[in-house]
């Protein structure tokens, strides 16, 4: 059952319920050893960093960054933060020094705490451009200090701060003064078409959004929650948060790539993310087949095709199966598709939400035939994630968003705009007022940006209206959307349609290439570097028909005609993608230009 308090109080209250009992599941940096910890010792050591904050003098709504992967220190350091009212400001661990400066500046952090060798030393250059930063503050003890640093100090430092808690009368007033309009965070987007702002997140947002949740998803203390995206990303920062209110168990996974691992050691029962990570999930999954004997693939498939029938033709429309039906699904659950989330570490499965892009309907239904509840969801950081999803106990459409939350008014507006109004949606963005009076209508609507419709409840998103591409024939394609139909193939790594004031639709693709050597050494293609399996006349003419395959049910003008591969893939470091990996598409044609063009030579 939810504890309904104040967000800065949530473990405090947790450690009255639970005491002794696992909260966390952790590794420190650099180590594979899996540690845990009580609630009691949660809600002690966040009283510790309070305490240490206000040894420093943080001022009530002060801002402090936190630049780390995800770690134990950094759920210390938010809650601690929110307990002195103070507000903290995320930032990827992939962050640039140029959006490291532009941040601090912009919100005149005085204190950022910073999680390994890489964050310490782009922090540590930046200091010198950044007038307010005067401490930096270290989660990895093992990180080596800059010379002459006399003002950075390690977390174990920073917390000793606090040894005999000479601030705990001014935290308790400080506590006592907790209301809903206090800022809990600043979250900076991503910036896919143009300068980071920050989002303000207050408390009262996270009070309705965690009541709103709480009657949407089936989450409970039973439950053991992995986190995969960084905590920075309102998604998983809302869902960790909402499966503490529900007295899981979380276990913090700092390294993204080691996911897999990770859920093979744990055993998650939930864990959020974005479609990518099912795609490639189905992408694996389908490998495995197409190397199978036919007796094996036949069996598969049967197996896959019971599932869906069960979990998407029957359970996700209310009904209940036949009993032939439920029986077979029975027997098939238990021999093959079980064999599949053991693999995965996924032996007690229970909700897995999946938003932040588009999901495909072949990928949902797969997820779901193997057993495993996905959730689809859709939601911003200006909503403080959800919007909608699917509830629990309620019949969903494969291919809609799910139901919108309780509490959340939508209105589709002009162009099939999503707008919205309701206690979860932010007050606006730090210090842009011009901007805060164009994202809002003069009825006090939110532009979500995003087109979509209502259909029987549920809401259905079209296209990301500013990503839309007019061709020079003047129709319309939304890029994603054609995207996601062709990542669900294995040898499909990264995909950037490009269409805009084209007579054609036409894409750049970087391969999976561990996939595409298997296929090359397989039919006997020479090659010696990526550039030689891009340029192949065979590998080409594989792709093509697997891409013609998969966008047939597109419209004709939205179809690729053309595609080149890359050898290299799309990086952050050279700004092609956000840190939440989006595509930044104008980056894209830039930098690409010269291919561009002669894919619309004649």
């Amino acid at each position: 059952m939810q504890t309904v308090c104040h967000v800065a109080m949530l473990p405090h209250e947790q450690a009255k319920k639970y005491g002794s009992r696992t909260v966390f599941e952790y590794q420190d940096f650099g180590s594979e050893t899996w540690k845990t910890v009580s609630w009691a010792d949660f809600s002690e050591n966040v009283k510790r960093v309070s305490d240490a904050l206000l040894c420093l003098g943080v001022g009530v709504q002060e801002n402090i960054g936190v630049f780390s992967q995800n770690a134990l220190q950094y759920i210390y350091t938010d809650f601690g933060a929110f307990g002195i009212r103070a507000a903290t400001v995320p930032f990827y661990a992939t962050s640039s020094e140029n959006q490291l400066q532009y941040v601090i500046n912009d919100a005149g952090i005085r204190f950022i705490f910073v999680g390994e060798q890489e964050q310490y030393d782009k922090a540590r250059r930046v200091q010198a451009v950044c007038g307010t930063l005067e401490r930096i503050i270290i989660y990895d003890h093992t990180v080596t200090l800059a010379d002459h640093d006399n003002s950075s100090m390690y977390f174990h430092d920073f917390m000793r701060l606090s040894h005999n808690m000479t601030k705990e009368q001014e935290l308790r007033q400080r506590w006592s003064e907790l209301n809903e309009e206090d800022l809990l965070n600043i979250l900076y987007t991503s910036g896919t078409t143009g300068d980071s702002k920050g989002v303000m997140l207050s408390a009262g947002q996270f009070a309705a959004a965690l009541k709103a949740n709480d009657q949407c998803v089936d989450l409970t203390e039973q439950d053991r929650v992995i986190t995969f995206l960084p905590i920075t990303h309102i998604f998983e920062r809302g869902w960790d948060i909402l499966a503490l209110s529900e007295g899981a168990t979380l276990i913090i996974n700092t390294d993204p790539h080691n996911i897999q691992k990770a859920m093979r050691e744990r055993h998650p029962t939930c864990m959020s993310a974005v479609p990518r990570f099912w795609e490639k999930v189905y992408a694996g999954v389908q490998s495995k087949i197409d190397t199978a004997s036919s007796m094996q693939r036949k069996l598969f498939r049967e197996a896959l095709e019971t599932g869906r029938k069960v979990n998407v033709e029957c359970r996700s429309q209310g009904k209940k199966p036949s009993l032939a039906l439920a029986l077979k699904y029975k027997i098939i659950d238990k021999t093959i598709l079980s064999l599949v989330r053991k693999q995965l570490g996924l032996e007690r499965p229970n909700i897995f939400p999946t938003a932040g892009a588009f999901v495909s309907p072949e990928v949902e239904t797969f997820v779901k035939s193997l057993g495993i509840q996905m959730i689809v969801g859709y939601g911003l950081t200006e909503s403080l994630a959800t919007v909608s999803c699917n509830h629990k106990g309620k019949p969903f459409t494969v291919g809609s968003v799910g139901i919108p939350i309780k509490g959340l008014d939508i209105k589709i507006g002009e162009n099939n705009e999503i707008l919205l109004k309701g206690p979860t949606i932010t007050r606006g963005y730090y210090k842009r007022d011009s901007l805060n009076k164009e994202a809002f209508t003069e009825e006090g609507y939110f532009k979500t940006g995003d087109a979509g419709y209502i259909k029987d409840g549920e809401l259905f998103l079209t296209e990301r209206i500013k990503d839309l591409y007019k061709t020079s024939n003047g129709k319309y394609v939304a890029p994603q959307a054609v995207e996601s139909k062709l990542l669900v193939d294995k040898y499909i790594e990264q995909i950037a349609v490009i269409a805009d004031e084209r007579k054609f639709v036409s894409a750049l693709i970087v391969p999976a290439y561990n996939f595409l050597e298997d296929f090359a050494r397989e039919y006997n293609i020479p090659f010696e570097s990526r550039q030689d399996l891009c340029s192949n006349a065979k590998i080409i003419k594989m792709l093509t028909e697997r891409i013609s395959t998969l966008q047939q049910g597109l419209a004709g003008y939205e179809q690729v005609k053309r595609f080149t591969l890359l050898p290299e893939p799309f990086t952050m470091e050279n700004g092609e993608l956000t840190n939440t990996l989006k595509t930044r598409r104008t980056v894209i044609s830039k930098n690409y230009a010269e291919i561009i063009e002669k894919m619309y030579e004649e």
